[in-house]
């Protein structure tokens, strides 16, 4: 199962540069990375990341990661992956632009949230 997590253009630098971050501002208080499945996508972007360009989608394979990635109630109870480390440029399969157009997130094609 394909898992998210939304980048800015200059983690994502990091990220490449480094080859593996301890995530955004929001994940290091809270002490893990928040990743978000498919169908938490589009509530995700524009609860967090409304107005914002020049943004990164990146996939990762939720199983690749193992132990270190929790499955921990959130928002209304739902259930999102939450990674008990850095976020290493090795377990990102993909990286596509996030772009803006008219106001909201476009997303990649074959990305459909629901």
């Amino acid at each position: 199962m394909l898992i998210y997590k939304i980048l800015t253009a200059g983690q994502w630098a990091d990220l490449k540069r480094e080859g593996e971050i301890p995530g955004a501002p929001v994940d290091i208080a809270d002490g893990f990375v928040h990743f978000s499945t498919v169908a938490q996508l589009a509530e995700t972007t524009a609860k967090h990341f409304a107005g914002q360009d020049g943004l990164m989608l990146l996939a990762v394979e939720a199983d690749a990661l193992g132990p270190v990635l929790k499955w921990e109630p959130s928002r209304g109870g739902a259930f999102f992956p939450h990674l008990y480390g850095p976020l290493r440029m090795s377990d990102v399969l993909w990286a596509k632009p996030l772009p803006l157009a008219g106001g909201t997130h476009a997303f990649p094609e074959g990305v459909t949230c629901t």
